[in-house]
């Protein structure tokens, strides 16, 4: 069997029997195409009938050179043919880390052998895999460094497949980690992979790394990994590898738009939580410009904090007055510093931003520096383009405002979304043609348990049927505080109540804990009612109640929530006639 598979390597690469199909890698904002990945395909019959198994025999029988080399020049091959030259977009190459660093690999990546199929090494991504073992990783990140200072940029490939990931991550400080498509499998409905990809959208806010899921195959992932921030995507929902391209459909665009207006009302002025929303065009200076020339602006102008340094847009360095007086005081400064251009006085190593990034990201940033920067300006880009700057004042009273903000969004109890987000997500969903679910649900005879128990007692059992409700609603529906004792659940699809028994009856057993022994042997708690009068109250159950636009359509929030109450009402005497 080995001779056999020996045979059908050598075949494959003598007789180049590889072709390039195209995954589109979109942006999960609009739907715009950021770059393609080449995937190899074996053409022949062959005792190797996959990619993964043709890399590791020739692993084995140490052709792994040749058959990257071959890989590699039919993806530039097909590129040229097919990607519209000359190729703007991002060309996404898998690499072997072990041959990353190897000589020949090297003379076979040049600027001048990607200029035969009109291609820029800015535009050329190496793809390195988790699950490859890195042999000599001194060699590797040498390398690395090599091909960054050429303008390459790296990803890391499978990431959450292997086991050294993080270490990788840290090591290479990659522009790109592409999440493997098991994590990305049922992350609609599975909470642990949820709060791994929520944590590993943090870890790309704070580094500036771009995440790429693979693997996506249904709507419901596609809108998670959207409303947790994830940069990226490709997978068989947006378009299978294809030899030609074809336009992203309009069906998935639309659900990138449509999730991204969801995400932008679940919060309210989520536009100001931007940091161009904070943005102001402070005066800019040429690189050439003489240091003594921009002290005199800062004398003539002394309102002014800063300068940024710009050469065609782009940002190259920022100056401050304070910092720049320091250097031209004393005996000799002014006379050392007068007539050298203001780059080689500049700060190179300064805070730099895009416009969409989050005000709280921006903020974390900013305290994270060294302590003779922490007050400096930031500079903000849009396409890498010079717009404006924000001061560490201007930034730190909107953070503010903004927790304040959300703090009235967020019932503090239980930690969910109050009444003004409640009423957002309702608004939404009546004028989505998406199918929904709203429920309600409240706690039976709540007021005699607070009366008996006091209201410690009270916010306790309040807490955890907010936990268990988090517990037991799948992650990408909406769960919300009325206040007191009243909650809500929206669902993405229709349900009916029988949805919620399993929930009924967990809460008819967690309550038990919350009662003294007593009460629990009796079955029920004595004290006066409205009226005044003593009365026996059953324990504590939840009743709930959920009406679907899957067979009535609602024209507004008081004729969805009016029919609820009516509901509940209803449900509510039954429970009393039952008693």
């Amino acid at each position: 069997m080995s001779d056999r598979r020996k045979e059908a390597l050598e075949y494959i690469i003598e007789e180049r029997q590889i072709k390039t199909v195209f995954q589109p890698i979109i942006s999960l904002k609009n739907g715009s195409i950021l770059g393609h990945e080449a995937l190899s395909r074996i053409t022949c019959e062959s005792e190797i009938d996959n990619p993964e198994m043709l890399f590791a025999v020739a692993g084995e029988y140490d052709r792994l050179w040749d058959l990257e080399l071959l890989c590699r020049t039919k993806a530039l091959e097909a590129a040229y043919i097919f990607l519209i030259p000359p190729y703007s977009k991002m060309l996404f190459l898998n690499v072997n880390p072990n041959i990353l660093h190897d000589i020949n690999f090297k003379k076979g990546f040049t600027s001048d052998f990607l200029q035969e199929y009109k291609i820029e090494p800015q535009n050329v991504i190496f793809e390195i895999t988790e699950r490859n073992v890195i042999l000599d990783m001194g060699g590797f990140l040498s390398t690395i460094d090599h091909y960054r200072g050429q303008d390459y940029k790296i990803a890391i490939d499978d990431a959450g497949a292997g086991y050294s990931g993080l270490n990788l991550i840290s090591d290479v400080n990659p522009n790109y980690i592409k999440l493997d498509m098991k994590l990305i499998r049922d992350i609609d409905t599975d909470l642990l992979k949820t709060a791994l990809v929520k944590g590993m959208v943090e870890l790309s806010k704070a580094s500036s790394i771009s995440l790429i899921a693979e693997g996506i195959e249904t709507k419901e992932e596609l809108e998670t990994l959207i409303a947790l921030g994830v940069q990226y995507g490709q997978g068989y929902l947006i378009q299978k590898p294809k030899a030609e391209l074809e336009e992203i459909p309009k069906a998935v665009i639309g659900v990138i738009m449509d999730a991204q207006d969801m995400k932008k009302k679940s919060s309210e002025n989520v536009a100001c939580s931007d940091v161009r929303s904070l943005c102001s065009y402070t005066g800019i200076v040429s690189p050439n410009v003489s240091a003594k020339s921009v002290y005199q602006i800062f004398k003539q102008n002394t309102e002014f904090f800063g300068l940024c340094v710009i050469d065609n847009e782009i940002p190259l360095g920022i100056i401050t007055s304070e910092k720049l007086a320091r250097k031209m005081s004393g005996h000799y400064g002014f006379a050392l510093h007068q007539n050298k251009p203001i780059s080689e006085l500049m700060d190179k190593r300064f805070l730099m931003v895009d416009h969409q990034t989050p005000i709280a990201t921006v903020s974390y940033l900013a305290m994270s520096r060294p302590n003779d920067s922490l007050y400096d300006f930031i500079v903000v880009t849009e396409n890498e383009k010079y717009v404006g700057t924000v001061t560490i004042r201007d930034l730190l009273t909107k953070s503010m405002e903004i927790e304040v903000n959300n703090a009235k969004q967020i019932n503090p109890l239980s930690g969910l979304p109050g009444n003004n987000m409640v009423e957002q997500k309702l608004e939404y969903c009546i004028k989505s043609r998406d199918e929904f679910t709203i429920s309600y649900i409240d706690i039976d005879n709540f007021k005699a348990y607070n009366d008996v128990y006091g209201f410690e007692s009270g916010d306790l059992v309040l807490k955890m049927l907010a936990e268990l409700l988090k517990s037991m609603i799948p992650g990408k529906n909406f769960i919300g505080h009325i206040g007191g004792d009243d909650y809500t659940v929206i669902m993405e699809e229709s349900v009916d109540e029988a949805f919620f028994d399993e929930i009924k009856e967990r809460f008819k057993t967690n309550v038990f804990a919350y009662y003294n022994p007593i009460d629990l042997k009796n079955g029920y708690i004595t004290t006066t009612n409205r009226r005044g009068e003593m009365e026996q109250f059953p324990l504590l159950t939840i009743t709930t109640v959920a009406v679907s636009n899957h067979y009535k359509e609602f024209k507004d929030i008081y004729e969805l929530t009016k029919l609820l109450a009516a509901l509940k009402r209803d449900k509510k005497q039954k429970k009393l006639m039952q008693i």
